[in-house]
Formats: C-alpha cells, sequence, structure tokens
C-alpha cells in the first residue's frame, strides 16, 4: 500500500519515531474512509478511541488534539484517502507504566478503499478474542485464521466463541436480515464505526432491528448475511460453512442507503 503521510503528533513520523513501533504490540487504532477530506461518524472514531485509551492505558488523548492530528496529516493528503489513527504510550510493551509516560497518536494516509465486491463464502473458526471491545494491534491470530479459512476454500473466516455464537469476521462485523428485521449478533465483539453508523440511521429510517444470539444452527432461517468495515457498510455473504444464505439485494440496498444517510463531518 503506498502511504501518502505518516505523521506522529501532527509531524512527520521519522526514523526513530516508528522504529520502536515495528517490535510493538501494545496499541489501539481506528480506520476511517476519508472522502472529499470529511469522513462519517467522526464522534464514533473519537468515541472508540477514548474508550480503547481508557482501557489499555487509564488515560486519554483529548479529542481536540486527535482532531488536530487527523487535519495535520489530511491536509497533505488527497480528498479521498483510508486514515487510520493509532493511539501508544512511550512506556511500550512488558513495562508498568510510569507517572511521565505519555500516549502519542500516529496517523497515515493511503488510497481510497471500498473493499470486495462480493458475495463472500465464510468458513467458522472457533476464537474468542483478548479485549474483544478494543480495537488493538498486533492480533496475530487474525491474519492466521483467515489464511486458514482461504485454505479451506473460503475467502475469510466467522468467528464462534466457546458458546457456539457467531460473533465477527477477522476484520468484520456480521449482520443478518430475517426479511424484515436487521439481526446483528449478541456475542463479545469490536462495536466497528460502520456498524454504529448503521445502527443509528436504520433507526432513523424506521426499520425494525435487533440483537440476537446467532448460531451455525440459526443460519437457515436467515434471508441473508452481509459483513461491514470502515470499507463498505455491506457485502454479502453467500456462504458460511456448509449453509447457503439468500441473496438479499433488499437489505444491501437499505444497509447502503443507511449509511449514504450519515453526514459527512470534517475534522
Amino acid at each position: 500500500m503506498t502511504y501518502f503521510v505518516v505523521q506522529r503528533d501532527g509531524r512527520t513520523a521519522t526514523a526513530e519515531d516508528l522504529a520502536p513501533l515495528a517490535f510493538a504490540g501494545h496499541a489501539h487504532f481506528t480506520a476511517m474512509q476519508v472522502r472529499g477530506g470529511q469522513v462519517r461518524g467522526l464522534d464514533l472514531h473519537l468515541e472508540r478511541l477514548r474508550s480503547a485509551s481508557t482501557r489499555m492505558f487509564g488515560r486519554v488523548v483529548p479529542d481536540e488534539r486527535v482532531r488536530a492530528h487527523l487535519r495535520a496529516a489530511l491536509a497533505q493528503s488527497p480528498d479521498d484517502v483510508s486514515l487510520l489513527a493509532t493511539v501508544y504510550s512511550s512506556a511500550g510493551e512488558f513495562t508498568l507504566p510510569g507517572p511521565d509516560d505519555e500516549l502519542s497518536v500516529l496517523v497515515r494516509t493511503g488510497p481510497a478503499a471500498s473493499g470486495p465486491q462480493g458475495p463472500l463464502t465464510l468458513a467458522t473458526v472457533g476464537y474468542d478474542r483478548v479485549l474483544p471491545e478494543v480495537k488493538h494491534v498486533g492480533e496475530v491470530a487474525k491474519t492466521h485464521l483467515l489464511r486458514q479459512a482461504v485454505g479451506r476454500g473460503a475467502d475469510d473466516a466467522a468467528f464462534v466463541d466457546r458458546r457456539g455464537r457467531l460473533s465477527e469476521g477477522t476484520i468484520w462485523n456480521l449482520a443478518f436480515w430475517d426479511g424484515t428485521s436487521v439481526v446483528w449478533p449478541d456475542a463479545e465483539m469490536l462495536g466497528g464505526t460502520t456498524m454504529g453508523i448503521v445502527r443509528r440511521q436504520v433507526d432513523r429510517l424506521g426499520v425494525p432491528q435487533r440483537v440476537q444470539e446467532v448460531t451455525v444452527a440459526d443460519l437457515p432461517s436467515m434471508a441473508g448475511c452481509v459483513v461491514m468495515n470502515s470499507w463498505t457498510p455491506g457485502v454479502a455473504v453467500r456462504r458460511i460453512d456448509a449453509v447457503p444464505l439468500p441473496d438479499a439485494p433488499s437489505f444491501l440496498s437499505l444497509l447502503h442507503r443507511a449509511y449514504r444517510a450519515e453526514p459527512l463531518t470534517s475534522p
């Protein structure tokens, strides 16, 4: 991937800045698609960073400081980009935090993305993420399980927790359609920003939605399934394991319409 900028705390990152991070995995991030210099769900991205920083570090980077770093990176980038904002501590890994440790924000931008066309096939794997509510770095299991799923003839993996519930994908949230309502899996998972955007806009559109436990045994009762992430509000899933899932063009259309209804805002 070609990066347009890589900045630490609003300034071009140096090799000295980046070298320690190349060997570290105690950090968290948010990913967004920027269009025309603006982003959907900025409040959700900021809340994600605050919540994860509180969980991991016991302190936060103020929103205005984060926004200033985003603006600095976007000022040096094309209008349409993918953007990652990563928060990490100077304490690094395998150490206890000290009173003088500071949080930094690493921002990088690269080419805009829109995700695969689909439809996709998913292979289930048993996996419970550590700190599932945090979008943290260093998750070797995700790439490992993705490659295992591809080796089984699927496009990607869907996680099944220890209670047998479908939770999420490697880099995706799952959403189902029962013919009249959007069904969100009830399990421990990362609440995606696109998922948050879609949920509040589906509410405004007056379409029913609910949260319920979904297992592989429940799939035959579903009228459609998608995956979503920062790239896209919906890519169709045609099969999970050996269970075929119907085409649901009206479901896909609903999700994309809901996403487009979310206003773009400037950092």
